[in-house]
C-alpha cells in the first residue's frame, strides 16, 4: 500500500481480524469469499468472534450466540448484558492520554471547539444524573431536536447510560413531520435547540419547539439548548448550561447501567413518503456488534495505525435526520476522534461553495472523509479542484452511501487526489439503511477498486440477488435479500402490537420456506421468512456489487427491467445537468411513458440540442429503449429528508392519484417543488381525457 512521506505505515483491520482468527481460532481463509461464507453460514462462531476480537464486556455470560435463527424473531446472546455508552467512554484514560480529543467540531460562522474524553465523559454523566433527577427510568423515551453538535451527541450517551431510549430529528424538519414521529413513541423528555444557522442564514426555532411541546402532553421535562443565541430562553424549559454543571466530585461515581443485550438502543424512522413513518428500534448489543464490525472491519476506522491506534479522526457528513449521523457517533466505539460539521456543505444559494467541507477537512486533519454520494457529484460539476482546498494528504480513504456514487465522478476524485500526492486514496463505497442501521455492502481496504462498484458483502450479512423464482443468481439483477439474520436487524416497530407492520414492511414477499439459504452447511435449518430490502441489486462472480436502485421504482420497457439509477448515471454525466428525475408511467394494455426531469446548471437552457445530446447519453449507454419520451426542465428534483429521490410518489402523482395521498410533504426536504409537478399532473390528465393515456 503506498504512502506519502508523513504518513505512518498502517495495516488494514481487516487483515489484522485474519490474523486473530488464524492466531486465536485457527482459521485460515484463502480468499475473502471464503471469509464471508464462512461469516454467513457458521453465524455463531463468526458472532461470537466479533464480541472476542472487540473485548466486548458482560458482568454475566450470555447462554447462546444466536438461540433462535428465525426472521423475525432471532434472538442474540441471551444473558448477556451490555451498554452502548459505556463501551465509548471505556476508551477515556488512553484515548486522552494519546493527546486526541474525543470530538472536534466546527459550524458555519466558525465556531470551532474540542471536547476532550474526560469532558465527553463528565458531560454524559452529568446530563445523566439529571434526567434521572427528572424521573427518566429504563425504558422511557428522550426525544431531541438537535443540529450537528456535541450536544447531541452527549445527550444520546447520556440517555443510553441510564437506560432511555434515544431519538432524534433534525431542526430543518417542520413541526408536523417532528410530531409525525415523536407522537408515536410519547417521549418522556424534549431537548430542543433554539435556533440554527444554514446555508448563511439564522434560523429562529423557538416558535417550533413550543408547538412540539405543546402537542406532546407526554413530555414532562424539558431541556433547551442555546446554539444560536446564548441569551434565548423558554418559559418552562430547563437551560442544558445548568443541568451540565455538576463538576467532577459529583460525577466520578457515575456508571452507565448494564443493560439486557437486546435493551432498546435509540429509534430511528424510515423516509415515510406516505402515511407514518416507521419508528424502528435497535437494540444495544446488536448496535454495538454491527457497527464496530462495520466501522473497524470494512471501513479501516480506528486503530488502523501503527504502533498506536490514536491517529485517526473521522468525519462522515450528516444531518441528525440521517442514520449517518448514528454512523458518525459510533467512532467513539473504538476510542476514535469524531469530526463534526454543522451547516450547509454546498455553502449557501448566493454563494455556492462545494470546497468549504474540504477546508474544514484540511484544516482539522481529517484521515476518513464521507458524505453522500451527491455531494461528491456536485463537486465535481462545480469544476472544484481539491488542491486548491488546503492539504488533504492526511485522507486516506473516502466514504460515500445515499445513492449510487457514478463511475465518472468517483475517476474525478481519484484524479484528484493523485494530483495532491495520494494515489492509494481508497473509495469505501457502502449501501445499507436506517432500518439496520448498518451496511449490506461496502469496502474491502484491499480489494480492487472498481468505479460505479461496491467491492464486497459485508461480514456476517447474507446477501443475495434473488431472481423471480426465488433463487439466488450471479451477474444478473436480482432483488437484494439478507437470507440469514444480523443483530442489528431491529426489535420491533414502536406501537406495532402484532408486529404485522415489521413483517409487512420487510417479510412478507419471501416468508418462511421460500427461496434458498446461502449454500454451505445446513442451509435449510433457518426456518423464518427473509429480508426483502427494496434494492435491485447485481452481484459479480468476483464478488463486486452494484446497486441499480429501488426495485419499486424499475422501469419496464419493452420486456426489458432496468433501474432509475443507470439512467442518472448517464444523464448526469452531462455538465449541463445537476440532477434528473425518471418514472416509468404504465399503464394497461398500452405502451408506457417515460419523462425525465431534469434540473440544469443555471443560465443552461433545454434547447434541441442539449435533448439530443441527453437521449444520445441513454441511447450510448443503455439501449434506445430507454430514451425518454419528453424531457422537461424543473427547479428541483423532490427529495425525502434524507436526501432520496421521490420517484414512486411522483410516478403515483402522475398516474393519477392525489397528492396528499401518496406523500407526506412534511417528511420532504423540499416541499415547495411539488407545486410544479402538480401542475404538470392536472395538465396531462387533462390530455388524457382528450387523448387516452398514452398521450
Amino acid at each position: 500500500m503506498e504512502t506519502t512521506p508523513d504518513t505512518p505505515a498502517f495495516i488494514p483491520q481487516i487483515r489484522l481480524y485474519q490474523d486473530w482468527l488464524r492466531d486465536r481460532r485457527g482459521l485460515r481463509f484463502d480468499s475473502y469469499d471464503a471469509l464471508w461464507r464462512w461469516s454467513t453460514t457458521e453465524l455463531d462462531a463468526f458472532w461470537q468472534s466479533i464480541w472476542d476480537y472487540f473485548d466486548l464486556q458482560s458482568p454475566t455470560p450470555h447462554s447462546a450466540v444466536l438461540a433462535s435463527n428465525r426472521m423475525p424473531g432471532a434472538q442474540w446472546f441471551p444473558g448477556a448484558q451490555v451498554n452502548y455508552a459505556r463501551q465509548a467512554l471505556r476508551h477515556v484514560a488512553a484515548a486522552h492520554a494519546s493527546g486526541q480529543p474525543a470530538i472536534i467540531s466546527r459550524n458555519e460562522k466558525g465556531r470551532h471547539r474540542e471536547l476532550s474524553w474526560p469532558e465527553l465523559q463528565r458531560q454524559v454523566a452529568a446530563l445523566a444524573l439529571h434526567l434521572q433527577a427528572q424521573g427518566v427510568q429504563p425504558g422511557d423515551r428522550v426525544a431531541a431536536y438537535l443540529p450537528n453538535v456535541p450536544e447531541a451527541m452527549i445527550a444520546c450517551l447520556a440517555t443510553a447510560s441510564i437506560g432511555g431510549v434515544w431519538s432524534i430529528c433534525a431542526p430543518d424538519m417542520g413541526t408536523h413531520a417532528v410530531l409525525d414521529r415523536f407522537r408515536q413513541i410519547r417521549p418522556k423528555v424534549l431537548i430542543g435547540v433554539d435556533g440554527v444557522t444554514y446555508g448563511g442564514r439564522d434560523h429562529d426555532r423557538r416558535s417550533v419547539l413550543t408547538e412540539l411541546r405543546a402537542a406532546l402532553p407526554s413530555v414532562q421535562h424539558a431541556l433547551l439548548l442555546n446554539d444560536l443565541d446564548t441569551r434565548a430562553a423558554l418559559t418552562g424549559w430547563a437551560d442544558w448550561r445548568r443541568a451540565c454543571a455538576r463538576d467532577d466530585a459529583q460525577t466520578a461515581g457515575f456508571e452507565p447501567l448494564w443493560l439486557p443485550f437486546d435493551h432498546p438502543l435509540w429509534i430511528v424512522y424510515s423516509s415515510g413518503t406516505t402515511g407514518l413513518p416507521k419508528p424502528i428500534v435497535h437494540g444495544h448489543g446488536g448496535m454495538l456488534l454491527v457497527a464496530l464490525s462495520l466501522k473497524v472491519l470494512h471501513n479501516d476506522i480506528g486503530s488502523s495505525y501503527e504502533p498506536n491506534s490514536w491517529g485517526e479522526r473521522y468525519h462522515w457528513y450528516s444531518s441528525t435526520g440521517w442514520v449517518m449521523w448514528n454512523a458518525q457517533l459510533s467512532g467513539l466505539l473504538s476510542g476514535t476522534s469524531c469530526v463534526i460539521y454543522d451547516g450547509n456543505p454546498g455553502g449557501s444559494k448566493e454563494r455556492p461553495d462545494w470546497g468549504l467541507l474540504w477546508r474544514f477537512a484540511a484544516d482539522l486533519g481529517v484521515t476518513f472523509f464521507g458524505a453522500g454520494a451527491a455531494f461528491f457529484g456536485n463537486c465535481m460539476k462545480a469544476g472544484l479542484q481539491l488542491k486548491d482546498c488546503g492539504d488533504l494528504r492526511r485522507i486516506r480513504a473516502l466514504g460515500s452511501t445515499g445513492s449510487p456514487l457514478p463511475p465518472e465522478v468517483q475517476e474525478w476524485g481519484t484524479a484528484q487526489f493523485r494530483a495532491l500526492g495520494r494515489p492509494d486514496i481508497w473509495w469505501n463505497n457502502i449501501s445499507g439503511g436506517t432500518d439496520f442501521c448498518g451496511s449490506f455492502i461496502g469496502g474491502h481496504r484491499e480489494m480492487r477498486q472498481v468505479p460505479g462498484q461496491m467491492q464486497c458483502r459485508m461480514l456476517g450479512a447474507a446477501v443475495q440477488a434473488w431472481n423471480a423464482q426465488g433463487q439466488s443468481v450471479v451477474d444478473e439483477v436480482g432483488e437484494l435479500v439478507c437470507a440469514q439474520p444480523i443483530p442489528s436487524m431491529p426489535l420491533y416497530l414502536w406501537g406495532d402490537q402484532d408486529g404485522a407492520r415489521y413483517r409487512s414492511s420487510y417479510f412478507d414477499m419471501y416468508p418462511p420456506g421460500h427461496g434458498r439459504q446461502p449454500g454451505g452447511g445446513n442451509a435449510d435449518a433457518a426456518m423464518g421468512a427473509v429480508w426483502r430490502h427494496g434494492d435491485w441489486l447485481k452481484i459479480g462472480a468476483d464478488g463486486g456489487c452494484i446497486i441499480y436502485g429501488r426495485s419499486d421504482a424499475t422501469i419496464n420497457r419493452h420486456g426489458l427491467r432496468m433501474g432509475t439509477s443507470e439512467i442518472y448515471s448517464a444523464v448526469e454525466a452531462l455538465p449541463e445537468v445537476l440532477d434528473s428525475l425518471v418514472v416509468d408511467l404504465e399503464y394497461l394494455g398500452r405502451e408506457s411513458y417515460l419523462p425525465l426531469f431534469v434540473v440544469l446548471r443555471p443560465g443552461v437552457a433545454l434547447d434541441a440540442a442539449l435533448r439530443a445530446r441527453i437521449n444520445g447519453a441513454v441511447r450510448t449507454a443503455l439501449s434506445p429503449r430507454f430514451v425518454p419520451d419528453d424531457i422537461f426542465a424543473v427547479a428541483e428534483v423532490p427529495r425525502t429528508l434524507s436526501g432520496k429521490k421521490q420517484e414512486l410518489p411522483i410516478k403515483k402523482l402522475l398516474l393519477g392519484q392525489p397528492l396528499e395521498k401518496v406523500l407526506n410533504r412534511d417528511a420532504m426536504a423540499n416541499p415547495g417543488c411539488l407545486a410544479w409537478y402538480q401542475a404538470f399532473a392536472a395538465e396531462r390528465a387533462g390530455k388524457q381525457q382528450d387523448t387516452g393515456p398514452a398521450a
